[in-house]
């Protein structure tokens, strides 16, 4: 495996058996290929597509139809984000399973913590065939 945080302050000075700790605040925001939702990436596997990240969804914001690659975790740290299945909001944990196919929005704007063993993949429109990532 070849984990790291990007932009990760200091990064030089960890060895590959240290523990990373981190200010989130400190991590820049990273665009997404959806307008209106930004990653912070705080531990990445390029190879693999392990990925923990917060992403920050700006109110009204829409993630096209997508499929999770393999498991995906996600929880509501604040506001609220929805799709056919239901409204998450602040508290809630949600996993989906591999090949489960949806489009999420947030009328309201959130933050949720993301965990992904690999990227999803956008199905159909301008992004079909692009990971989230």
């Amino acid at each position: 495996m070849a984990l790291n945080t990007p932009y990760l302050p200091n990064a030089e000075r960890y060895g590959p058996m240290d523990s990373r700790n981190m200010a989130v605040d400190d991590l820049p925001w990273k665009s997404t290929p959806t307008p209106g939702i930004d990653m912070k990436i705080l531990m990445q596997d390029e190879e693999t597509g392990l990925l923990t990240a917060l992403f920050r969804w700006q109110p009204g914001s829409v993630l096209g139809l997508h499929e999770h690659v393999e498991v995906e975790q996600s929880y509501v740290l604040e506001g609220e984000f929805e799709d056919e299945d239901g409204v998450y909001r602040a508290g809630n944990f949600v996993w989906r399973p591999k090949g489960h196919r949806h489009v999420a929005r947030s009328p309201k704007g959130a933050l949720v913590l993301c965990f992904f063993l690999k990227p999803n993949k956008f199905i159909g429109g301008e992004l079909a065939g692009t990971e989230l990532k």
